[in-house]
């Protein structure tokens, strides 16, 4: 668990310890180190002291009288001199010895260090100590003036890693094109005779949490060699320069270090494609960039330094970045088939307890399009469902309740809905179970609620594929699109009247009928003619139409018709199973949740 950092104080506070500090100075360490503190009394006194042989060595002066007392640790006095002719009688019959007492002046050199010396030294360390709380209050990693410019890299060592391999599931291809730099670190001259060069620069593709850095860190941990991680935006300085100081000085340790492993996170921080003018460049980003670009030409690969980098928007990579010579080889890190995720939830599950009743299987088919990160995501929510109802170890619900969490949320159990409303979505979700159900290539209802969800969903239909799906049909997409146009279809049917419940089943729908249209050549207006880009497809795939207005304005209109008439086909289907759509959907709104086994058996149920 990450510290947490205390509250950063006041510029007030430190000016206050330094005031504090010299306050305490004066007041006992440079009275004592200058001399005795000589305590002035009245003549009464000395008489009195005197007279009870309380003073034990006096010295007389023409204006004043010094003595001492017979403490163990005897004081010093001073009191004014006055005329009396029998002092020294009485000194003498006191038994006080007559001796210097005066305390002597300081020595000037030493008194000249302490005053003023000493408190300037004092400013200067407490001002140091200052201005390296407001380096870091700026939010600089900078340290002190000497620090400007260098990396802030994290190195690992081999055994401070600990990753190998074995600890990376679902990703086989990927394991594959890098045990070859692993291989190359532990027997380079095994490629030198042959006379083959390593990649300088391998390149780690795809969506995020896939397990990119950890491929890398697995890669150092199989290679036993330094692993220098750093981010992108680390690179990213307020002062010009400081990001290209900062890529030479790292790559100057990674040669000190070779054989090692330089591992750059959201290279697309510092990497995106320069432009000319007009197009918002930042001459600091691409000055880092063109050091990297000559840092990277001017070190051998035979030397053992291998560059690994990661990034989830490849296509804003510069050109320059990306030839021969510098990152030579991309390795794509997609997202797991069903083999890849039971895979991943086995080594997940490894380090948690689990029930004997736990099926993987099952859980990676429910969990389709979940990335690694996701995936271990759902472990841990499993563990912590089972602490929570008192259990020592994870069962087979658990980990199915860990999906909905992950995909839908928490269950909003404050969130309370009238009965109509429970009503209106046990038939909204009803719809969408039926329609896909009553379909001879829809996936399998697993699991039907009206439970509120932390997402905002009042309620969802949860469907699960038998087998990996790598290729969709027109026909599969249309009874996708009339699946997602069911519930709205049962509210018309139901209460001849519509609500807000569909919003995000239409955003949906729309977006199958448009790529259908416009990205998949799936009419016979556009043929095979692709009508849009997509861009960032790592990152949710933003798609943009690349066509005429007039061709955009049909495009519009064949989607509204293939979601009409999809709908029309929902509606027809709901028509026609109008007594099961009641049955279930009052069945569904008194129970609140029904699995697909209870969904089938009414729905298959004679009546």
């Amino acid at each position: 668990m990450k510290k947490m950092e205390k509250p950063r104080k006041p510029l007030i506070f430190y000016y206050a310890i330094v005031l504090v500090v010299m306050i305490l100075l004066n007041t006992f360490l440079f009275p004592r180190l200058m001399g005795q503190e000589v305590t002035q009394v009245d003549y009464g006194t000395f008489l009195t002291m005197l007279a009870d042989r309380e003073v034990a060595v006096a010295q007389v002066e023409q204006d004043m009288i010094y003595f001492t007392d017979t403490a163990e640790t005897p004081g010093v006095y001073a009191t004014s001199a006055f005329n009396d002719p029998e002092l020294v009688n009485r000194l003498w019959e006191s038994g006080c010895r007559f001796a210097e007492v005066k305390p002597r002046e300081m020595n000037p050199v030493l008194s000249f260090l302490l005053t003023f010396i000493l408190p300037i030294a004092v400013f200067v360390v407490i001002g140091q100590l200052m201005s390296r709380a407001l380096m870091k209050r700026m939010g600089g990693s900078m340290g002190g003036p000497m620090q400007f410019g260098k990396s802030s890299a994290k190195v690992y060592i081999a055994s401070e890693t600990g990753i190998k391999f074995t600890d990376v599931a679902g990703e086989d291809e990927a394991k594959e094109n890098l045990m070859e730099v692993v291989d190359f670190l532990h027997n380079p001259q095994k490629y030198q005779e042959i006379g083959a060069k390593m990649p300088k620069g391998v390149l780690l593709v795809g969506p995020p949490g896939t397990g990119k850095t950890l491929l890398a860190k697995a890669v150092a941990g199989e290679a036993e060699v330094p692993f220098f991680s750093i981010s992108g935006s680390e690179f990213v300085e307020m002062f010009v320069g400081m990001g290209a100081n900062k890529v030479r000085d790292l790559f100057r340790q990674a040669n000190e270090k070779a054989p090692c492993i330089v591992f750059i996170d959201e290279i697309d921080t510092i990497g995106k494609k320069r432009g000319g003018a007009g197009s918002g460049s930042n001459d600091e980003r691409e000055q880092t960039l063109n050091q990297l670009l000559t840092e990277m030409d001017g070190f051998e690969g035979s030397k053992g330094v291998v560059i690994l980098a990661a990034t989830n928007r490849p296509e804003t990579l510069d050109p320059a970045l990306l030839r021969p010579g510098r990152f030579d080889r991309r390795v794509p890190v997609e997202l797991p088939d069903l083999k890849g995720r039971e895979a991943i939830l086995k080594v997940h599950a490894a380090k948690v307890k689990i029930g004997e009743d736990v099926d993987f299987n099952a859980i990676a088919r429910a969990a389709s399009g979940a990335s690694g990160a996701e995936l271990a995501n759902m472990v841990n929510e499993a563990a912590l469902r089972a602490v929570r109802q008192g259990r020592k170890f994870v069962t087979q619900a658990d980990l199915q309740e860990s999906i909905e969490v992950v995909i839908a949320g928490y269950q909003k159990k404050n969130k309370i809905l009238t009965d109509h409303e429970r009503l209106v979505v046990s038939y909204h979700e009803i719809g969408h179970a039926l329609v896909a159900a009553l379909q001879t290539h829809s996936a399998p209802v697993a699991k039907i609620t009206i439970i509120p969800r932390t997402s905002g969903a009042l309620g969802y239909t949860m469907q699960v594929e038998q087998e990996e799906r790598n290729l969709m049909s027109r026909e599969e997409l249309e009874n996708q699109i009339a699946t997602l146009t069911g519930g709205r279809a049962a509210e018309e049917l139901a209460f001849h009247s519509i609500t807000t419940g569909a919003s995000n089943d239409i955003e949906k729908a729309t977006k199958v009928a448009r790529a259908m249209v416009a990205r998949y050549g799936m009419t016979e207006d556009f043929d095979m003619v692709a009508l849009e880009t997509v861009t960032d497809q790592y990152m949710g795939g933003d798609a943009s139409l690349a066509c005429a207005p007039e061709t955009s304005a049909r495009i519009d209109q064949m989607v509204v018709d293939i979601v009409k008439d999809q709908h029309e086909k929902a509606r027809k289907l709901l028509r026609d199973n109008e007594g099961k759509l009641h049955e279930l959907s009052k069945y569904l709104c008194e129970k609140e949740t029904i699995t697909g086994e209870e969904f089938m058996h009414i729905l298959e149920k004679k009546d």
